[in-house]
């Protein structure tokens, strides 16, 4: 098998229409494609999908052990932890120094886990294999 790229990342959550609002409207990713049982979000690089969770399964959200986290490159850490706290975002974990650059894990409407990190390299858009920013603990 050779990949050629991640296409997306796919959630099951809880209530489509929040988690829509919350990606689109609080995190900023916009709407690339919308079906009543199906969202994708973002522009490049790969999508964030969200779709109906089971309503009998047990949902198992924000474990940093075995659980999921979303990462996303962020140019200033600190303002956009503010943004988050002022849009009533729960904070997870707040801002922590690391070689690589700082990063925040936030929680979405159903637990999961997003670490925003603000990388110290000087192209901010590099991502380099085994560098450790999304790493929550």
């Amino acid at each position: 098998m050779k990949i050629k790229k991640v296409g997306n990342v796919i959630l099951a959550v809880k209530d489509l229409d929040v988690s829509v609002k919350f990606y689109n409207e609080v995190i900023g990713l916009p709407i690339k494609n919308q079906r009543r049982s199906w969202v994708d979000l973002g522009t490049s690089g790969a999508l964030l999908s969200l779709h109906p969770a089971s309503l009998t399964a047990q949902h198992i959200g924000s474990s940093i052990e075995n659980g999921i986290t979303i990462g996303f490159l962020v140019g200033d850490v600190a303002s956009a932890v503010e943004e988050m706290r002022q849009r009533g975002v729960r904070i997870y974990r707040d801002i922590v120094d690391k070689d690589a650059g700082k990063n925040a894990v936030i929680l979405d409407p159903d637990d999961y886990l997003i670490s925003l990190f603000e990388p110290n390299f000087e192209d901010t858009a590099q991502q380099t294999s085994g560098y450790q920013g999304f790493t929550p603990a």
